[in-house]
């Protein structure tokens, strides 16, 4: 079989994403992420009687608890593969990334295993992440002044 016809037949039998429809999802879900955030960083506030700033970090914490915790069991990716964006961009797409890492290689050990694993996926965020800071900074020095 040449490589044009191979093509062909995949073509034909890769199914058609529906842009529209998984850009709607993923508003919705999304929104209603930043929902629950909202409730949970009032709750926290009213609750533990925190600054709002404070409480953002238990929010945070909280949203990356929620995540892992649905790696491990398997059901963040059935997740994602319904609403995709929505829960892949938010923090919570960063805890799954690393936390899934984990999970991958606990089995050689905690050093040469987790430890030398699991930035494997997070790393390019930090990485470019931390650059893009950087940059940006340089710029708002440059232009704006200290």
């Amino acid at each position: 079989m040449d490589n044009k016809k191979y093509k062909e037949i995949v073509d034909k039998n890769t199914p058609k994403e529906n842009y529209i429809k998984n850009a709607v999802i993923a508003f919705v879900v999304g929104g209603f992420l930043g929902s629950l955030s909202e409730l949970l960083l009032r709750c926290y506030s009213m609750w533990l009687n925190l600054p709002r700033k404070e409480s953002g970090v238990l929010v945070i914490l909280t949203l990356i608890t929620i995540a892992s915790i649905l790696t491990a069991l398997g059901i963040f990716d059935t997740l994602v593969t319904k609403v995709k964006a929505a829960l892949i961009i938010p923090i919570t797409g960063f805890a799954h990334s690393m936390t899934s890492a984990a999970l991958e290689y606990k089995n050689e050990g905690l050093v040469l295993g987790i430890g030398a694993n699991i930035f494997k996926l997070a790393g390019t965020v930090i990485l470019y992440g931390v650059v893009s800071v950087y940059i940006f900074g340089l710029i708002r020095l440059l232009v704006i002044g200290g």
